[in-house]
């Protein structure tokens, strides 16, 4: 048995986010299961050694999570997925020091947000605005509802798809409070909306609280992706079988998502 990290990927829209909780379906609940089924570990709280990049909340799915764990030399990421329900899946694996925790040893995190925001309705200039003001050390108290280390120091950017209606939003951070990257999303869209001004986001940075009625709600957790989370020290080796797998299984969800758009959208257009 070794330290061996391994990028997961997954679609979070089935469960209730990667930790695991009681009585509900998370991401974490299927890895411990795929690892018991292969007989990697069979009893106790966790694996030996196991740790996790981050804690993505109910709906979010991932592309680069990262979770480490004491492995025999065979776990690979094929092995893993024989285990695994096709809406996550191992792609690749590095070998990893006997003392690497997956949370503490993150150098930074990369998030993106698939933001529908259609020109007529979202100015870029008063959003990209919103996005340099929230970049840098802030304490995000009023965009968490956590109460203690709030302090970060993220860099937010967008780029617009071209002729498109969705901007993509990027938000690295050596790590995040609970929601703080969808509150960003929700406010910096609050200003390029002209719903909020640029003013008030020196009121949410401020020292004092928001009052409830101007608090800033997180967006939607479905258009959240875990991007990539940086380990200087890793070198990850991709499966190559285990990534094509897992590219023609997301392609085909993206097929069938596609199809139920057009569906949706039928609908929509034959009650005119």
């Amino acid at each position: 048995m070794s330290m061996r990290a391994f990028r997961v990927a997954y679609d979070g829209t089935p469960y209730y986010g990667f930790q695991r909780q009681p009585d509900v379906s998370t991401v974490e609940d299927a890895l411990f299961d795929a690892l018991r089924a292969l007989e990697v570990f069979d009893d106790g709280h966790r694996p030996t050694g196991y740790a996790a990049a981050g804690r993505t909340d109910a709906g979010v799915s991932a592309l680069a999570q990262t979770v480490a764990l004491e492995a025999p030399d065979w776990l690979t990421p094929r092995a893993l997925n024989s285990e695994l329900p096709e809406t996550i899946r191992a792609w690749a694996h590095a070998d990893a020091p006997e003392d690497f925790h997956a949370t503490h040893h993150a150098d930074s995190r990369t998030y993106t947000y698939h933001l529908h925001a259609p020109p007529a309705a979202v100015d870029d200039d008063r959003f990209d605005a919103a996005l340099a003001a929230l970049s840098g050390p802030h304490d995000f108290h009023n965009l968490t509802p956590d109460d203690r280390l709030t302090e970060r120091a993220p860099t937010l950017e967008a780029v617009r798809e071209e002729h498109g209606d969705y901007l993509v939003v990027t938000v690295r951070a050596g790590g995040f409070c609970r929601e703080l990257v969808r509150r960003l999303v929700s406010l910096a869209r609050a200003v390029g909306t002209g719903d909020a001004s640029l003013e008030k986001i020196d009121r949410v940075l401020g020292p004092d609280p928001l009052p409830g009625h101007e608090g800033i709600p997180p967006a939607p957790p479905e258009p959240l992706v875990l991007a990539d989370v940086a380990y200087p020290d890793l070198a990850f080796e991709r499966d190559a079988e285990a990534a094509a797998s897992t590219r023609e299984i997301f392609d085909r969800r993206r097929i069938e998502r596609r199809t139920a758009a057009r569906v949706s959208g039928q609908l929509r257009d034959g009650m005119e």
